[in-house]
């Protein structure tokens, strides 16, 4: 009889969610709609965190700049508002009560990345345009505080961490199929793959990043455990149309990136030692600098264009630095970045400054096709050169710092991990080599400013930690 009755009331609320949404779209007030949506949201956000986090995974890919339909200020959404929404609802519950367990400040990730937000704080102050500096952090910590800081809770359950790459890499899987179908509308043209996967991505760049991140996590997902046919059958489908939409995505970066994710993995497997890598590096290094002057001629020499659509040819194109507009241009972008780091070495511009400070340090020798006087195209296409021309030395200091704290306690967390547990080991391994993509892709451009790269690698950060103190308590109970 009860649940006869809560029947009724479930229906006749339905009924009047429908009547007033009819009447609200007759009289243009059709946003309003959305408000059961939006405290839907809330809901999950309070008593089910774990569950919107996860439903961020999924939307991530899927999100839409509505910059692109105001013209007046970038946001993602749905993921930002949710993201932003989560943010202060954890920081009000923690103050109420501890939500964060301590060990997690023991973490050279989260020491890192303290020191990185800490130094865009101060640098705000001294900006030159301190409430840009200002939004800018405000959008840094809601990537940071819920995913990263708050994350290691939801990833305590390792089962979290399989569920978040299932639902980013089918959410992918979506968003790539949508831009093949547009881009066989115009039969896989060149310059047609640069745009096409608009909505959801601005550009064919942060698309081929994203994919190539996608990448490692779907080999992952198969290589992990034994599945049933059906689930292999999944997996082999959706290993497939991440490489197809590799391919098509015509963006050179992200087919170097999984390259060098490959040579990782062989250093991983092989099991080299750091000091051996390190000294290899350092000796590379210092023949580059004394072989600058031969590498540039060589480099002189090469005019394979941009505009091939053959997969070798545009590998090649990507050593051009003669005539392709876009090679030349990020060099004009890195060589801005150079000067402004010259002018304020300590403190730089500000956080987030660069596109409005970048316009007169361009060299008129460095000008290319697609440059403009104004300098109102972007960021520095960098990850690394962007930090330094805004925060100077010590902005620069921090990205390479998070870098190495991030693959150090990551690769350890894998060497420790009981050789038992494939499963979680293969992910752990999958884990490492998405985010190798994105930090070397990290030299070519920058994306930490969108949710597309935000998400799953403060998110990946989060479960290096959680799994550690895990496996730390685990150690711990199994000696006493």
């Amino acid at each position: 009889m009860q649940e006869l009755k809560d029947n009724k009331i479930i229906i006749g609320f339905s009924f009047l969610y429908i009547a007033l949404s009819a009447y609200l779209v007759w009289t243009d007030l059709t946003f309003l709609v959305l408000a059961p949506i939006g405290l839907m949201a809330v809901y999950f956000a309070i008593f089910h965190t774990e569950y919107m986090y996860l439903a961020i995974a999924f939307l991530t890919p899927l999100s839409i700049n509505i910059e692109e339909f105001t013209e007046s200020f970038g946001l993602y959404v749905p993921t930002e508002p949710l993201l932003f929404g989560m943010m202060l609802l954890l920081l009000m519950q923690q103050a109420q009560k501890n939500l964060i367990e301590k060990d997690i400040w023991k973490n050279p990730i989260i020491w890192a990345v303290l020191f990185y937000v800490g130094w865009i704080f101060l640098t705000s102050f001294t900006s030159s345009s301190p409430l840009v500096s200002f939004k800018f952090l405000l959008a840094r910590l809601w990537f940071i505080i819920p995913l990263l800081i708050f994350g290691t809770r939801i990833f305590n359950k390792r089962e979290n961490i399989i569920r978040f790459i299932w639902l980013f890499s089918i959410a992918m899987c979506i968003a790539i199929c949508y831009t093949l179908v547009m881009h066989a509308g115009y039969a896989f043209g060149e310059k047609e793959g640069h745009w096409v996967m608009w909505p959801f991505f601005k550009d064919h760049t942060i698309y081929g990043a994203t994919i190539a991140f996608t990448v490692p996590m779907a080999f992952g997902l198969y290589f992990s455990k034994k599945h049933t046919p059906l689930v292999n059958a999944v997996l082999m489908t959706i290993i497939g149309i991440v490489l197809v939409g590799l391919f098509f995505s015509y963006t050179r970066a992200a087919w170097l990136s999984v390259i060098a994710a490959l040579g990782v993995l062989a250093l991983i497997k092989l099991k080299v030692k750091f000091s051996l890598i390190a000294s290899v590096t350092a000796f590379l290094l210092i023949v580059l600098y004394f072989s600058w002057d031969t590498i540039q001629m060589e480099l002189a020499r090469n005019t394979q264009e941009h505009t091939t659509e053959q997969f070798g040819e545009k590998l090649q194109s990507a050593a051009n630095v003669t005539t392709d507009a876009s090679n030349l241009e990020r060099l004009n972008r890195w060589s801005c970045a150079i000067s402004m780091f010259e002018e304020r070495p300590l403190l730089g511009f500000g956080p987030g400054t660069y596109a409005f400070e970048y316009a007169r340090f361009q060299h008129p020798d460095n000008l290319t096709i697609i440059s403009t006087n104004f300098g109102d195209q972007g960021n520095a296409h960098s990850e690394y050169l962007g930090p330094m021309a805004e925060m100077g030395i010590f902005g620069l200091l921090s990205m390479v710092l998070i870098v190495i704290a991030i693959f150090y306690k990551s690769i350890t967390l894998y060497n420790r991990w009981p050789v038992e547990d494939k499963q979680m080991r293969v992910i752990l391994l999958a884990m490492i080599l998405s985010l190798v993509t994105y930090f070397v892709h990290g030299f070519l451009n920058n994306y930490l400013d969108t949710d597309k790269a935000a998400v799953p690698i403060w998110s990946f950060c989060a479960a290096f930690i959680g799994l550690e103190i895990g496996l730390n308590k685990k150690r711990d109970t199994s000696i006493k």
